[in-house]
């Protein structure tokens, strides 16, 4: 597994899942390390974010954090170099007063995902042609274990340009799809902050090197 971007296809549909935040541009600055601008590097360069480090914060710390299970899936895109992806949902978890979506992506290598898929208990298929995997429960539990590699945040807000700064700063650089989503691109952080014109906004959270390159490139020529 070696993927760091949501396709466009999923980007749009993930837009249009989210709906009025709870923060406001008025609120002070809160201290609290669980905010999605807040975050930070370890000594090894690995972003930390709502108090999970990408590369080892395990999905089960992440379960025990904020007391869910998570809906964990595999996915199968056929045509793609890295064609397996394994997911845990976590739908409306309240961090410290805002509520999100959540998606981790689990780093597990292909031949692993490959064999759980031969184990799978069901195979949907959905719109985009991908395969959803209903994993046995041993393979779900072996999921558990691994670490995340990168992590989605769906808030639930229609976010302004200006709060996006406020709360994140001046982006390095801010990239247009044909589509009408701006990309809102920190490399130095890790971070990628897709807005559509109304509002609606997904936030991908990856470990600077080497993954950010491999997220921008797909968006835009240099």
């Amino acid at each position: 597994m070696d993927r760091y971007i949501i396709p466009s296809v999923l980007l749009i549909a993930l837009l249009g899942a989210v709906g009025l935040w709870l923060l406001t541009p008025d609120q002070p600055q809160e201290t609290s390390s669980r905010l999605p601008w807040q975050t930070g590097l370890d000594a090894r360069g690995r972003l930390r974010v709502f108090g999970f480090t990408l590369g080892v914060t395990t999905l089960a710390d992440v379960q025990q954090s904020v007391g869910e299970r998570g809906r964990i899936n595999l996915f199968v895109t056929a045509g793609e170099d890295d064609p397996f992806t394994a997911e845990a949902f976590f739908q409306r978890i309240y961090l410290d007063g805002l509520r999100g979506d959540f998606i981790f992506t689990l780093a597990v290598s292909d031949d692993q995902l490959a064999a759980m898929h031969g184990r799978g208990l069901r195979i949907a298929r959905l719109g985009s042609g991908a395969q959803k995997v209903t994993l046995a429960p041993e393979d779900a539990d072996t999921l558990r274990r691994a670490p995340i590699a990168y992590l989605t945040y769906l808030p639930m807000a229609r976010l302004q340009p200006e709060l996006i700064e406020r709360r994140f700063g001046p982006p390095a650089e801010r990239l247009a799809e044909p589509h009408g989503v701006i990309h809102w691109l920190y490399p130095d952080r890790g971070i990628d902050i897709a807005r559509d014109p109304q509002g609606k906004t997904v936030i991908q959270y990856v470990n600077p090197a080497p993954a950010f390159s491999r997220l921008r490139e797909p968006l835009a020529p240099p």
